[in-house]
């Protein structure tokens, strides 16, 4: 990877948030795909938390998010319809030899090559394991709410790759501190009810897996207390030392910060 990618790798310093949920077949698994790809910027947006980048601020809510896609394969994709055609596209891929492998299809969202299981790899690290909860119960209620509306013949939101790149550049940009793209409107709205949406959306789902009030619990206080990228920019602000900064984050899954 070195040899083939450069300066990428050498910066490559970053790490992401993977969650999956179990599928039962290829189908299934591209039928979430193509169905809850409107909701990741969203998702993205609840978890940033990496404002800094090289000692300095870089304005954005996420800029891992914009360092991780500046790879080839990576970010938001089409809709594929079928396991066959998800395959085909992957083949295709690996047939320009410009990727290694499958390993590096790094989709914002992918069938895993391990696991039976749909595999959302769009959120940045959260320094609270509460946010990773919620985070985890929100991705498990939209693989189930997509492949439910599969199961009945719903057909998956129209929307073209250059507005989800759009919506996820809006969401790494501001994370929470303004407003995000609605994935039905396609029109910014405050992060806040956007999020709530959300919820709406895969209310169901988290009332069956006995997640709602967690979870309204869990949003409510991240909503209140801000992205990790506000935490980070706070304790910067206070104390004009990235030290401190890293310094909380070591202390927050302990229980002190």
């Amino acid at each position: 990877m070195a040899e083939r990618f450069c300066g990428f790798a050498d910066e490559q310093l970053t790490c992401g948030c993977h969650v999956h949920v179990e599928v039962d077949s290829g189908d299934e698994g591209v039928a979430v795909l193509d169905r809850i790809r409107v909701w990741l910027p969203i998702l993205l947006a609840l978890s940033s938390n990496s404002p800094f980048w090289q000692g300095h601020d870089t304005g954005y809510a996420s800029f891992r998010s914009l360092v991780w896609g500046r790879w080839p394969s990576a970010g938001p994709t089409e809709t594929f319809g079928s396991y066959a055609e998800y395959e085909a596209a992957v083949s295709a891929m690996l047939g320009t030899k410009t990727i290694l492998d499958r390993d590096m299809i790094y989709f914002d969202c992918r069938l895993s090559r391990k696991h039976s299981t749909v595999e959302v790899r769009v959120c940045d690290v959260s320094a609270r394991t509460e946010d990773v909860v919620l985070l985890a119960a929100l991705t498990r209620g939209l693989v189930e709410t997509a492949a439910r509306e599969w199961r009945t013949g719903r057909t998956p939101p129209h929307c073209r790759v250059d507005q989800l790149r759009l919506a996820s550049w809006r969401a790494a940009r501001y994370g929470l501190t303004t407003e995000l793209v609605h994935p039905d409107t396609r029109c910014p709205g405050p992060a806040a009810a956007v999020a709530a949406d959300l919820v709406e959306h895969v209310r169901p789902a988290l009332l069956a897996a006995g997640d709602l009030e967690l979870v309204e619990q869990l949003l409510a206080t991240l909503l209140a207390r801000g992205s990790g990228a506000e935490v980070q920019r706070q304790i910067h602000r206070q104390t004009g030392d990235l030290t401190a900064v890293v310094a909380h984050a070591m202390a927050v899954p302990n229980g002190r910060g």
